[in-house]
C-alpha cells in the first residue's frame, strides 16, 4: 500500500492530494515561478507599507483607513495562505498536499474571503456615510462603531467557515486524487469525496450565501445611493473630488465580486472550468497585490503619508 493511503473497513483512503496547479505547462515553472515571487514580494511589502503608514501617520487615523488597514493585514494572511504553497510547488516539482493540509488551506482560505466580503461592504457603508450623510458621519462611524463592524466582518468569516471545515473533516476520500488547481477549494475537494456530501453541501450553500448576499446586496445598495448623490453636485470640482474619495474602493470591489461571481455563480460550463483558474488568479492573488497599489497611487492622503515617512527617515 502506497504512502498516501490508507485502509478504512472495505475501502482504501487516500491520504494525499496532488495539486495540478499550472503542472500542465512544464515549460513555464521557471516563469511562472518567476512572476508569482515577483507578485507575492509586492503583495506583501505594499501591503505591509500600508500598514505602517496608517499606525504612524495620525492624519490618516480616520474610519476609512481604519478599515483600509484591516483590508491590508487580511491581504497579507491572503497572499501569505496561497503563494508560498504555490512557490514551492512550483521550484520542486512536488505538487502533493495531504488531506489535512488541504483542509487546512481552505478553512484559512474561505476565513480570508467571506472576511473580505464583509469588510469591503463596511467599507463601502463608511463611502455611503461620508458622502451621503457629512454632517451624522462622525456621529455614525465613530471608534466603537468602527471596531464593532470591523469585529464583525472577522468573526463571520471564521464561524462560516470553521462550520463547513469541521463537516469537511469527517469526510473520507477514496481517489482519484488529482485536484485541477491551484489551491484547495471546496468544489474540488467534495467531487473527490466517497462520503456523503449532501449535508455539507447544504450547509455550505446557506452559509456561502448569508456571508456574501447581505454585503454584496449592501455595497451595491451604498454605492446606487453614492453614485446619486455625487450626480446631484452641481459643481464639476465637487463632484470630481467625492468620487475620488471612493473611486479606488470601486474599482477594487469591482474585480473581487466580478471574478468571485465568474467563478462561484456563473453555470459550470466546460469553457468556464478551463479558465476558472485564471479567474481565480484575480481574487486570490492579483486583487491583494492591486489593492495598496489603488489605494496608493490614487489616494493624495496615502502619498502624502509615504512623502513624510521617506522625509523623516532620510
Amino acid at each position: 500500500m502506497s504512502s498516501s493511503e490508507r485502509e478504512g473497513g472495505y475501502k482504501t483512503y487516500i491520504t494525499e492530494f496532488i495539486l495540478l496547479g499550472f503542472g500542465n505547462l512544464p515549460e513555464l515553472q521557471t516563469p511562472f515561478f518567476l512572476l508569482f515571487l515577483v507578485i507575492y514580494l509586492l503583495t506583501m511589502a505594499g501591503n505591509i507599507l500600508i500598514l505602517v503608514l496608517i499606525v504612524a501617520d495620525h492624519h490618516l487615523h480616520t474610519p476609512m483607513y481604519f478599515f483600509l488597514g484591516n483590508l491590508s493585514c487580511l491581504e497579507t494572511c491572503y497572499a501569505s495562505t496561497i503563494l508560498p504553497r504555490m512557490l514551492a510547488s512550483l521550484l520542486t516539482g512536488d505538487r502533493t498536499i495531504s488531506v489535512s493540509g488541504c483542509i487546512i488551506q481552505f478553512y484559512f482560505f474561505g476565513v480570508l474571503v467571506a472576511s473580505e466580503c464583509y469588510l469591503l461592504s463596511m467599507m463601502s457603508y463608511d463611502r455611503y456615510l461620508a458622502i451621503c450623510k457629512p454632517l451624522h458621519y462622525t456621529v455614525l462611524m465613530n471608534g466603537r462603531i468602527c471596531l464593532q463592524l470591523a469585529a464583525v466582518s472577522w468573526v463571520s468569516g471564521f464561524v462560516a467557515t470553521t462550520i463547513v471545515a469541521g463537516l469537511m473533516s469527517q469526510l473520507h476520500f477514496c481517489g482519484p486524487n488529482e485536484i485541477d488547481h491551484f489551491l484547495c477549494d471546496f468544489s474540488p475537494l467534495i467531487k473527490l469525496s466517497c462520503s456523503d456530501t449532501s449535508l455539507i453541501t447544504l450547509v455550505t450553500f446557506i452559509l456561502s450565501s448569508a456571508d456574501t448576499l447581505p454585503p454584496f446586496l449592501l455595497t451595491l445598495i451604498s454605492y446606487v445611493f453614492i453614485i446619486s448623490t455625487i450626480l446631484r453636485i452641481q459643481s464639476t470640482t465637487g463632484r470630481r473630488k467625492a468620487f475620488s474619495t471612493c473611486s479606488s474602493h470601486l474599482i477594487v470591489v469591482t474585480i473581487f465580486y466580478g471574478t468571485l461571481m465568474i467563478v462561484y455563480v456563473l453555470p459550470d460550463t466546460e469553457t468556464l472550468r478551463e479558465h476558472n483558474k485564471v479567474f481565480s488568479l484575480f481574487y486570490t492573488v492579483l486583487t491583494p497585490m492591486a489593492n495598496p497599489l489603488v489605494y496608493s497611487l490614487r489616494n493624495k492622503e496615502v502619498q502624502c503619508a509615504l512623502r513624510k515617512l521617506i522625509a523623516h527617515r532620510n
